[in-house]
């Protein structure tokens, strides 16, 4: 960990400056208690850095939580020792099929107990405008980093890992929200906030309230979300081997805000792109494809308000990324380890290896925040689409 400034603390090496005068902005918040506090995995998000971990002081941020609220990770270790490749390349091949992926969603509303609770969503203004298109959206997958591995495990399992968030509902909200953050801190001559797109809600107003329930509300809708894309893979397994068994799921978010006691008070300590890492909690720290996955368990670093990286970060930005990576280099890492993908066109560059940091770097820098308990080496990959269909 080295200490940047006064109230900022980074376990992360070589941080870009654009990241580093973001987390500059945000150590002058006026509603921040303690350090800003940079992941191995930190670099430039909006507003925010992606890996950045912040305790405000009555207050809310949407963009310190971030767009896609509940975006998160679940992870399945099944009972299976071993997976032939063909039967990796058809498992994949089905998740294709069967799981939209981008901006594709189901074409019939999809059931699930988080849409029978109709009080909770009618008292909301913009997940009560978005239910219908909600129903559509549960159980796919996204754009972006988001993915599904299929993985062997050191401690001798196969496991599988999806990466997905609350779709365009979380989107939906984080925007509305900031847009009402942003008036209130104009109206209040918070304009530095506003120019640094740090505006903020503050606790006890009903904008306030109001957000942190469609927060909530977005958390559970992405829960549920990697829920039901794990339900459809593990119908896949079961097609492929009838005997598998499923024996333990893990399934957290790495973009929230929740009221956590530090400095002997109770906060909101907002994580984007970050893991809870309290004493004891498991969680999922992925890496990009090629590389390798942790479990982990936390060790509850209260100087890190017991928090730890999301996953790789990455090194360079989507656009730089498909400019300058060459693909045959890129395929070349992929098929040396033998992971079936389908990266094969220049376009899918922004999610190669190397637009990502060394995930075993960004492991050692972290020794003080987690301890591996399993790593997960990839056999087989599915990456979300990111060309514009349809909502």
């Amino acid at each position: 960990m080295e200490k940047l400034a006064e109230n900022i603390l980074s376990w992360c090496k070589n941080l870009e400056p654009a990241a580093v005068q973001q987390a500059d902005n945000l150590s002058k918040h006026p509603c921040l208690v303690g350090n800003v506090c940079l992941m191995p995995d930190a670099h430039c998000g909006y507003g925010m850095p992606i890996g950045g971990v912040a305790a405000l002081d009555n207050a809310i941020s949407p963009n310190m939580v971030g767009v896609d609220i509940g975006c998160g990770m679940l992870a399945v270790q099944t009972g299976l020792t071993a997976l032939p490749r063909e039967n990796v390349q058809r498992i994949v091949d089905k998740i294709y099929e069967r799981i939209p992926l981008g901006f594709d969603h189901h074409e019939e509303a999809q059931e699930n107990p988080i849409f029978l609770d109709l009080p909770r969503w009618n008292k909301t203004e913009v997940c009560k405008r978005e239910f219908f298109s909600a129903q559509k959206q549960l159980g796919t997958l996204g754009g972006g980093n988001h993915f599904i591995e299929v993985q062997s495990g050191s401690d001798g399992h196969i496991w599988f890992m999806i990466h997905s968030g609350s779709r365009n509902l979380g989107k939906q909200v984080a925007e509305y929200y900031n847009n009402k953050a942003v008036k209130l801190c104009t109206m209040f001559k918070q304009n530095a906030l506003v120019k640094q797109d740090l505006a903020f809600l503050p606790i006890g107003t009903r904008e306030a309230g109001d957000y942190i329930n469609e927060m909530k509300l977005c958390l559970d809708f992405a829960f549920e979300n990697r829920k039901a894309i794990a339900s459809a893979i593990k119908k896949i397994f079961k097609e492929e081997i009838p005997s598998v068994e499923f024996v333990r799921e893990i399934n957290i978010h790495h973009n929230y805000a929740a009221v956590e006691e530090h400095f002997g008070r109770k906060v909101w300590v907002h994580r984007k792109g970050a893991t809870l890492a309290r004493e004891n909690t498991t969680g999922i720290i992925p890496g990009s494809q090629g590389t390798s996955s942790y479990i982990v368990q936390g060790l509850g670093n209260e100087i890190s308000l017991q928090s730890c990286s999301h996953g790789a970060g990455r090194c360079m930005s989507r656009s730089k990324a498909v400019r300058d990576l060459d693909l045959a280099h890129e395929q070349e890492i992929l098929n040396k380890q033998g992971i079936v993908h389908r990266m094969n066109e220049q376009a899918l560059l922004d999610e190669a290896p190397s637009a990502y940091k060394d995930i075993d770097e960004v492991m050692e820098n972290q020794k003080d925040l987690v301890k591996i308990l399993v790593k997960l080496t990839p056999l087989g990959v599915v990456k979300a689409l990111n060309e514009r269909k349809h909502w």
